[in-house]
């Protein structure tokens, strides 16, 4: 069984950063699309950032694009989400995701989830 853990989250001041950090583990991840997705409280899981297997093909979400960066590392099987310049709309759940079908803006690819991770930024 394929098994992702998020870890990073916290409470940071707006204009502050925060990485977060995904460890994938009981499956050959290094050949998955990953992505990052949020859910804020009462609002649906949106797409933030993915990464193909090769790390040659990266797609952000507008609201994300120059400030959050997503980065992955084979041998280590991890895959990290820089995120810069917080505000607190970015305020949510933090989720890793795995796809081995296709990486993309669209939660139905991903075929593995993370628990998530609290990001909260304060004003």
């Amino acid at each position: 069984q394929g098994q992702l853990v998020e870890s990073g989250g916290g409470l940071v001041q707006a204009g502050g950063s925060l990485r977060l950090s995904c460890a994938a583990s009981g499956r050959a991840f290094r050949s998955y699309g990953m992505g990052w997705f949020r859910q804020a409280p009462g609002k649906e899981r949106e797409f933030v950032a993915a990464q193909d297997w090769s790390g040659s093909n990266t797609y952000y979400a507008g609201s994300v694009k120059g400030r959050f960066t997503i980065s992955r590392d084979n041998g280590n099987d991890t895959v990290d989400l820089q995120m810069n310049s917080l505000q607190p709309e970015d305020t949510a759940v933090y989720y890793c995701a795995a796809s081995n079908v296709a990486v993309g803006r669209m939660a139905e690819v991903y075929e593995y989830w993370g628990q998530g991770t609290q990001v909260t930024v304060s004003s």
